[in-house]
């Protein structure tokens, strides 16, 4: 039997991806969790000073606290950051080695080439559409700025439903809000948590604006990452989800549902 190294390039792409998801979803909603522990006492005492939250897992107990003030520590820094960039690489990758390469393109609108790279431009495209509605003014207000996110994403999916068949348009779907979350992390998450560390570094006191900002951007991750998950699994479900004349609707409503069910999440 000869050893097929394309099926274990598949294997081990996706296998990689699943397992960066999980260590990046859990250590979102871990986060998550946390400050809405430290938002009941901070409501309940009207003081973060004496703030922290006691744990016990795999046998250890541990004491968190929150600093209301950032302040410079001896111990190392640590940062969350590679389970994002691991798991877009190898989600890139899959779609690339499974849906552009893959022989999925059949039902495309248009050639595959052409297609391909109107697939890849979307990526680049909706980063710039989302970045620039959550900057402007409009983003200011929240619920505006979701319902206007809502419509592009339904407009998207529905693009993307009849321009590649409704398999390939869910998993765009996906690779686009998987490339939000992505560079949200690495554009608008991570460069003014470094800003706040360099301050602290030259004793001066940091910009807590920008880690509100940063905060905000997180918050949009974990309510895009329920109906990533959805769409991952979607493959599985081919009657009920991309293989029904109704796809594009199918998928709008999941991501609203999903937006709710992480609402009611982030609360818990």
């Amino acid at each position: 039997m000869e050893f097929d190294w394309n099926e274990w390039l598949h294997i081990v792409t996706r296998w990689v991806h699943v397992f960066a998801g999980i260590l990046w979803i859990g250590t979102t909603y871990f986060f998550t969790w946390l400050d809405g522990r430290f938002h009941e006492m901070h409501d309940a005492s009207k003081s973060e000073a004496e703030s922290k939250v006691w744990m016990v897992h795999s046998g250890g107990f541990y004491v968190v606290g929150k600093q209301s003030k950032p302040s410079l520590l001896t111990t190392k820094l640590h940062w969350f950051k590679w389970e994002a960039a691991i798991t877009w690489i190898s989600g890139i990758m899959l779609l690339v080695l499974v849906y552009y390469t893959g022989g999925l393109l059949v039902d495309a609108m248009y050639d595959e080439t052409t297609s391909i790279l109107i697939g890849l431009g979307s990526l680049v495209v909706a980063w710039f559409v989302y970045d620039s509605l959550w900057n402007s003014p409009i983003g200011a207000n929240e619920r505006v700025g979701v319902a206007i996110s809502f419509a592009l994403a339904v407009a998207a999916i529905y693009f993307f439903s009849k321009l590649f068949g409704g398999r390939t348009a869910y998993m765009q779907a996906g690779a686009i809000f998987g490339t939000l979350m992505a560079a949200n992390v690495w554009i608008r998450i991570l460069p003014p948590q470094r800003k706040m560390v360099a301050a602290l570094q030259k004793g001066e006191q940091p910009d807590l604006t920008l880690g509100a900002r940063a905060k905000m951007r997180s918050k949009h991750n974990t309510f895009m990452i329920v109906p990533v998950v959805f769409i991952m699994i979607s493959n599985h479900y081919p009657v009920g989800t991309y293989g029904s004349s109704w796809n594009w609707l199918i998928l709008s409503v999941v991501v609203l549902v999903g937006w709710g069910a992480a609402k009611l999440i982030r609360r818990a």
